[in-house]
């Protein structure tokens, strides 16, 4: 008993290949005639070279995204650039420097030396300090230290509370400084020399440590001034002074 055969024939497995493209259009541009072709055989048919058209490519044009994207990018880039300079100008002119101490007067309280060979000193001085601040920032100094010397070698120190200075203002600050038996035997020949002289050469050096607020940021600052100082321990009075920044 046979199969009966029902339908058309099988569905290809493949898709049907592509058309093919068309072909592009060509120009026939006539040459002249050499010499070999000029002969009775074709007397009047010319030659042709067929050139294939080229069609002419558009620059492509692009998009107001790409466009508007790239033009933003450089304008963010040079925004970023100019307030990066702006912040180091500001940050350069702002940064803050040290304050300006000037000695607006040193008096000698009392003076009391003993001679060789125990070579003693008891000693009072006063300083009152003229405080400067020149940047616009307010300063908040910890302490002033006044050290007083006899010829390099330091006798003693005193400590002054610190206080506030607002931004380019003033400030004056008196410390007092208290010495009791101080000896120096190994300068008690110059001691000697200097007081047959009446002259007494004396050293003091001023520190003012403290901190200045910049842009949520502390910055220490720190100034310092050292005065040469000649007094009469027989008068009690100060000859000679010249004080410079240190």
């Amino acid at each position: 008993m046979g199969m009966e055969k029902t339908g058309g024939p099988a569905a290809p497995l493949l898709p049907n290949p592509p058309p093919p493209s068309p072909t592009p259009p060509c120009y026939g541009v006539p040459v002249a005639a050499s010499a070999a072709f000029q002969e009775p055989y074709f007397p009047e048919s010319p030659a042709y070279v067929v050139l294939p058209v080229y069609s002419r490519r558009r620059r492509r044009r692009c998009g107001c995204f790409r466009c508007c994207g790239s033009f933003l990018s450089s304008s963010t880039l040079l925004s970023a650039a100019f307030l990066l300079v702006l912040l180091l100008s500001a940050a350069f002119f702002l940064w803050p420097s040290d304050p300006e101490l000037t000695v607006a007067r040193l008096r000698l309280d009392d003076i009391h030396i003993t001679p060789p060979p125990e070579a003693a000193f008891d000693i009072s001085l006063g300083v009152d300090l003229r405080v400067r601040n020149p940047d616009f920032f307010a300063l908040d100094y910890r302490s002033i230290v006044v050290t007083i010397g006899y010829r390099g070698r330091p006798l003693g120190s005193v400590t002054a509370e610190g206080g506030h200075i607002r931004a380019r203002g003033v400030s004056y600050v008196r410390a007092k400084l208290k010495l009791d038996g101080i000896r120096v035997l190994n300068d008690a020949i110059s001691l000697i020399e200097d007081l047959a002289r009446g002259s007494l050469p004396l050293n003091t050096v001023t520190e003012v440590d403290g901190r200045m607020r910049l842009f949520f940021i502390d910055v220490p600052v720190q100034g310092k001034i050292s005065c040469a100082v000649t007094v009469n321990p027989n008068t009690q009075e100060v000859i000679s002074q010249d004080c410079y920044p240190k």
